[in-house]
């Protein structure tokens, strides 16, 4: 059933993917139209999250944010699309990151580094990071159950000399990756809620008092890896700009929670400049205390 699935669903996105960006962004306006005005989709809790999260903005503030966001949202899923066939030359003209002072000193170093971002802005198009590098980048991310979608999901993103990670196994393979001498760049999206009381740590986030995962700042410490933000703003339709902010070059010196209150705090700033670009169809306060 997932093989037939698969492949009456793909010859459409490929054909979406081929589309030229005039045309493709017309299709990711009538798809905007079907989820937001008719579908309806999470518009409960995006609703609640925006309210949760500006209390002191008006009803009228909050419904201009959530059509933003809708209209964002449905265009970076489309662009997750258009990356099965997008071009280097071309992805690379749309992801720009122009300021590399940071990766090429680590990279002199010999110094294998985390990349932390949240589910901000672009982050279907982060592979274009690998045409900065000269070494090995890994994304982390979580298995889709369709085994043939997870296939496509792991060619897109790992088309040019980047590979995917399962969440599950990365840090084991990180580990030993980092035993064995392997330089190499690891990029997460470390917003997510935890589940359960494991690998928490409570603070502060958009006004809240939520849990966050502690797991890359162990991972940090415990194998003395720089940690940088990447903070991706979009410029206009289609295109982002990406910023690295270094967190910190020696994670063992720092007390605990110090990178990821950090990174909570490069996460807010974002979000409170332009809240129209952050995901919040996930229930970002389930668990607030």
């Amino acid at each position: 059933m997932q093989w037939l699935i698969f492949w009456l669903v793909y010859p459409l996105l490929w054909l979406l993917s081929r589309l030229p960006f005039w045309l493709f962004y017309k299709v990711s306006d009538l798809v905007y139209i079907l989820i937001y005005y008719i579908v309806g989709y999470r518009k409960k809790t995006v609703r609640f999250n925006l309210k949760t999260a500006f209390p002191d903005k008006s009803d009228a503030d909050l419904k201009q944010i959530e059509k933003k966001f809708y209209k964002h949202m449905v265009d970076m899923f489309l662009e997750m699309i258009k990356s099965i066939s997008i071009s280097a030359t071309e992805l690379k003209k749309r992801f720009e990151l122009p300021d590399l002072a940071i990766i090429d000193k680590l990279a002199k170093e010999r110094r294998s580094s985390i990349i932390v971002m949240g589910h901000y802005a672009s982050y279907e198009w982060l592979t274009a990071l690998q045409f900065y590098f000269d070494h090995s980048g890994y994304g982390i991310y979580k298995r889709i159950k369709n085994k043939y979608f997870d296939k496509l999901i792991r060619d897109i993103r790992g088309k040019w000399n980047s590979e995917l990670l399962a969440n599950k196994e990365a840090t084991f393979i990180i580990k030993k990756q980092q035993r064995a001498g392997k330089m190499a760049t690891y990029a997460f999206i470390a917003d997510q809620s935890p589940k359960s009381r494991k690998n928490q740590y409570c603070t502060s986030f958009l006004g809240q008092n939520v849990p966050f995962f502690t797991g890359i700042e162990r991972l940090a410490k415990a194998e003395n890896m720089p940690v940088l933000y990447l903070a991706v703003d979009k410029v206009k339709r289609g295109h982002y700009k990406a910023v690295f902010k270094v967190i910190t070059e020696d994670p063992q010196s720092l007390p605990d929670y110090t990178i990821t209150d950090a990174f909570i705090n490069n996460l807010e700033e974002q979000i409170y400049n332009a809240p129209e670009y952050y995901l919040w169809t996930h229930k970002r306060f389930k668990h607030a205390q």
